[in-house]
């Protein structure tokens, strides 16, 4: 963007917003029209595209508050947006807008227009018969010209994008290949990744301007959920079911893996409800090393008894009589 563009270029009327419009205001503005006018949704449509990327060019300087304080200064000496001109084609002494010595020449020593002291004469092209217009107004606002007015290079725009995985590709990574701005994306997923858990492609997403450095690609990964596993970090979890004498007198229980082969896992006896056992090695294989499968048990209470077991249920509740596995909880209640 040249210096000459923002004398030019109304940004408010771009978004549709007034000029003391805030930071929230040009952002909901900013992204209504960038959803409608993305090239996405108007294949070869060039005056969208068009549309698209003033869009864009605006959002990019009234989003940034140093840019936007030297934009508005800048339409304010240009009364809203009139190019400058030297008098003689319409200029102040026509009475038009103040020509552009008129503007600056009491700032660099020169006369204002006509006798009094030499005027100074200054030109927007490069290479013209003096310092350009980018390098006045870089010294104003304390900047150089390489950016335009002093500022650097126009913020770059990410861009999110969104993606679903089965469970299993999520615990052993997989690659993705997504289209954004109608281009297509290959993007490498990191073996256990969580769900919701965002993914940040460096330079994969939108320039500000033509030819400016882009931003970022910002990818949500959903996980599907599995029936019978979960993930934990590098870890993966699983809920097995125990009968009450294996709890009770301690067993050797099958567990399945995810990846099909299943281990033996030693429920030790008096093992309670809830309480997680480990499997090493068995999780989430990483290049920093495979977690763990954490194994929770969980007491199954028979539904319906035969004559023999509630029998023996009894002679144990008989065996058991004055035990009170509940005086620890009173006693922490009462605390």
């Amino acid at each position: 963007m040249t210096g000459q563009d923002w004398f030019e270029k109304d940004f408010y009327a771009t978004l549709g917003v007034p000029k003391n419009a805030d930071a929230a205001a040009i952002k909901k503005a900013y992204r209504k029209l960038a959803r409608t006018l993305h090239p996405d949704h108007n294949p070869d449509d060039a005056s969208a595209e068009a549309r698209f990327k003033d869009v864009g060019e605006a959002y990019a300087v009234l989003s940034d508050p140093e840019q936007r304080r030297q934009y508005d200064a800048i339409r304010a000496m240009a009364g809203g947006g009139a190019r400058f001109q030297a008098p003689g084609r319409g200029g102040a002494g026509a009475g038009g807008a103040a020509g552009f010595e008129d503007v600056f020449g009491g700032l660099f020593g020169g006369g204002a227009g006509g006798s009094g002291g030499q005027r100074v004469r200054y030109t927007t092209a490069p290479g013209g018969a003096g310092p350009g217009l980018d390098d006045l107004l870089g010294g104003l606002f304390g900047g150089g010209a390489a950016g335009g007015f002093g500022r650097g290079p126009a913020a770059s725009i990410d861009i999110e994008a969104q993606t679903t995985l089965p469970f299993r590709q999520a615990v052993a990574g997989s690659t993705v290949t997504l289209t954004v701005d109608g281009r297509r994306v290959t993007a490498r997923i990191p073996a256990g990744v969580k769900n919701g858990q965002k993914i940040r492609l460096r330079g994969k997403g939108r320039a500000a301007e033509p030819g400016g450095q882009p931003g970022d690609l910002i990818i949500a990964v959903h996980v599907e959920p599995h029936p019978v596993f979960a993930l934990d970090g590098k870890d993966l979890r699983v809920t097995v079911p125990v009968t009450f004498d294996e709890a009770v007198l301690g067993a050797d229980v099958e567990v399945p893996t995810l990846d099909g082969a299943p281990v033996r896992v030693r429920v030790p006896a008096g093992t309670p409800s809830g309480r997680t056992l480990r499997v090493r090695g068995r999780g989430v294989p990483t290049p920093q090393g495979a977690g763990d499968l954490l194994v929770s048990v969980q007491v199954v209470v028979p539904q319906r008894l035969s004559d023999e077991a509630r029998e023996a249920v009894a002679a144990f509740a008989r065996a058991t009589d004055g035990a009170d596995v509940r005086a620890e909880l009173r006693a922490r209640a009462a605390q």
